[in-house]
């Protein structure tokens, strides 16, 4: 059988509700203000078929640039052919949920000018990059004092 062509072909994993959360949606959806410029993950929510994205932009992570009554606006990057274009969709509020993509980098951001200023204070310079983790310290393992024993192949022999 060939396969079919439809919009949501393929999406019987991706749209479904997870376990112990299907049926009503929560009202805590509903009750998030989104302003523009704000980061949101779009997510596909099998329960409110309405103002559903494409299943391309499932999982994408997108950014406000409208706001109405019964949806919100999001750009969203999209690779086509050999370009990255950014797509304008129109999506309700029950398939989007804020992003924490930015949350490390800010609070990355907000340690480092702690970390500055001690070291104005100081008059000392420091290293605010990050940096790999790198090899663990050299160390000799504890061993007992005997003959050493060394271990040898035995020859070979040739019997006719």
């Amino acid at each position: 059988m060939t396969n079919t062509h439809g919009k949501r072909r393929g999406t019987r994993d991706m749209f479904s509700r997870q376990a112990k959360k299907k049926g009503v949606i929560p009202l805590n959806t509903y009750m998030i203000n989104y302003k523009k410029g704000d980061l949101v993950d779009i997510k596909g929510n099998g329960a409110q078929q309405k103002g559903m994205p494409h299943k391309v932009y499932h999982g994408r992570t997108g950014r406000v640039f409208n706001v109405t009554r019964a949806g919100i606006g999001v750009i969203v990057n999209k690779r086509v052919r050999g370009k990255i274009l950014a797509k304008r969709i129109n999506v309700r509020v029950e398939h989007l949920k804020p992003s924490k993509s930015r949350l490390d980098f800010l609070q990355r951001v907000k340690s480092n000018e702690e970390k500055r200023k001690a070291a104005k204070e100081r008059g000392e310079h420091v290293l605010l990059k990050r940096t790999p983790q790198q090899p663990r310290e050299a160390y000799i393992l504890p061993f007992k004092r005997q003959e050493i024993v060394q271990l040898e192949p035995i020859p070979y022999e040739f019997v006719f």
